[in-house]
């Protein structure tokens, strides 16, 4: 093949949103459109009596959004969403915003987990069963890992009381969500078809 048919050959998608057509007007609607998706999670919340971080459904938001957009993208979504949360969009857990005290520290994880979500995903992460749930596991330690150590500098913790108030209570929960969004990347990549399959 010359080099001149090798330029016109398509660009192979790296992540899921560029399957999209499109270049900056699709990466922004993508960019407000996640965030919005994990604004509309959040308002799934159940808050629990001896912690102040609620049962919310934004990881799995997080995880899909980093995911499928892939790290650029999804930094700049949850950036946005940690960013606007702050200056009044009511969209935090429980239509809260502005600055949530001592839980902020696990929005902060979100912008992280994104990125890393999406960084792997550009790295195949994401087509298998067996690569996706790693790359769900590593972006759930990343967050977890900042809204942890957040919270113990918020409430003055020890790190066994932090550990126990921001890490145990959700283990169980989170494990389900990172399931379904390693089920549900390669399940897309399929039904996505050919063009997927071979990038």
């Amino acid at each position: 093949m010359s080099a001149n048919a090798a330029t016109l050959q398509p660009r192979q998608p790296l992540v899921l949103a560029d399957l999209v057509p499109g270049t900056l007007v699709r990466d922004a609607s993508l960019v407000v459109g996640a965030a919005c998706f994990v604004g509309l999670l959040a308002q799934v919340s159940i808050h629990l009596p001896f912690t102040p971080v609620p049962i919310t459904g934004q990881t799995l938001g997080v995880l899909l959004a980093g995911t499928a957009l892939g790290w650029k993208r999804g930094l700049a979504s949850m950036g946005l969403y940690a960013v606007a949360g702050l200056v009044g969009v009511p969209w935090f857990a429980g239509h809260a915003s502005g600055y949530v005290g001592a839980s902020f520290g696990y929005i902060v994880g979100f912008v992280l987990c994104a990125g890393l979500c999406g960084w792997l995903a550009e790295r195949k992460a994401d087509r298998s069963l067996l690569k996706s749930v790693p790359a769900m596991v590593a972006g759930e330690v990343v967050m977890y890992a900042v809204g942890v150590v957040w919270l113990a500098a918020d409430l003055h913790l020890s790190a066994g009381k932090a550990i126990s108030e921001g890490l145990t209570p959700f283990l169980a929960g989170d494990a389900i969500k990172a399931a379904i969004a390693a089920g549900l990347l390669p399940a897309a990549w399929k039904l996505a078809g050919s063009r997927g399959s071979q990038a």
